[in-house]
């Protein structure tokens, strides 16, 4: 959304729930998944160049966007190695980090992940937090709805894990079987388990997949989160309204003036 135009009204009259992406949505955490892909990636890249010559080409930041963030970790892997020509044994999810396969590289990055996490802790978006706090307290429904597998923990360690009423996680794919996004399964889920129509519920996310999800679903209001400049494929990829942070979609106190959002 540019910063001149009014910011989308989420309202008890129109919607009866939230469902929100975890990572870089709720908390600033979008960069530790994309530094630790790139480390596991460039690592086995790097290594498959040496044993073949070929020349080494990393894995960079447009990468990321296109074919891992917001997807299943197994669907992150499979999806960038296809883009580079690459196809590796499916493996299992039990996958020792140094195994082939896609099972292993999945959990090389996750281990990578937890280091990282356990080191710098994980931080809470300030604006995220006040939206939350004021959809609670007008008494909508709230899920997480998040590929990752360490939703649990990184709520709990951001202090927010008793903000949600439904959490549909990487945990939640593998075992319900799901599919992951641009598939809308996992929104779905979360809106039926908060006993929601889509239609009456709020879509919020930061990555393409996960909008694409929304639009794919019929959730009556997509809104995408621009923190790194990409409003425009956010708007493309199906989003209805463009923010860049959470904070501008809570209306300013009665008789404050109400400008275009900051």
């Amino acid at each position: 959304m540019a910063r001149s135009e009014p910011r989308p009204a989420i309202t008890r009259d129109a919607y009866d729930a939230v469902l929100l992406d975890l990572d870089g949505v709720i908390t600033d955490t979008a960069k530790l998944h994309e530094a630790s892909w790139k480390r596991t990636f460039d690592a086995y890249l790097g290594g498959r160049a040496t044993q073949r010559g070929e020349p080494l080409q990393p894995f960079g930041h447009a990468d990321y966007r296109l074919y891992v963030d917001g997807k299943p970790r197994s669907d992150g892997v499979r999806d960038f190695l296809a883009s580079r020509g690459i196809s590796l044994p499916e493996g299992t999810p039990d996958d020792p980090p140094e195994a082939e396969t896609v099972g292993g590289l999945g959990n090389r990055k996750n281990m990578l992940l937890n280091a990282v996490i356990a080191e710098e802790g994980v931080h809470a978006y300030p604006g995220s937090v006040e939206l939350i706090r004021w959809l609670r307290e007008r008494g909508f429904k709230l899920a997480v709805v998040t590929s990752s597998r360490n939703c649990a923990a990184v709520l709990k360690a951001a202090g927010l894990d008793t903000h949600f009423d439904a959490q549909v996680d990487g945990n939640t794919i593998a075992s319900r079987r799901l599919a992951g996004k641009p598939a809308p399964d996992t929104f779905l889920m979360a809106a039926g388990l908060l006993g929601c129509a889509p239609a009456r519920a709020v879509v919020v996310e930061d990555a393409i997949a996960g909008v694409e999800a929304g639009r794919n679903g019929g959730f009556g209001l997509v809104v995408g989160v621009a923190r790194k400049g990409d409003a425009a494929e956010l708007m493309r990829s199906g989003a209805h309204a463009v923010v860049d942070d959470l904070g501008v979609l809570v209306p300013p106190p009665p008789g404050a003036a109400d400008g275009p959002a900051q």
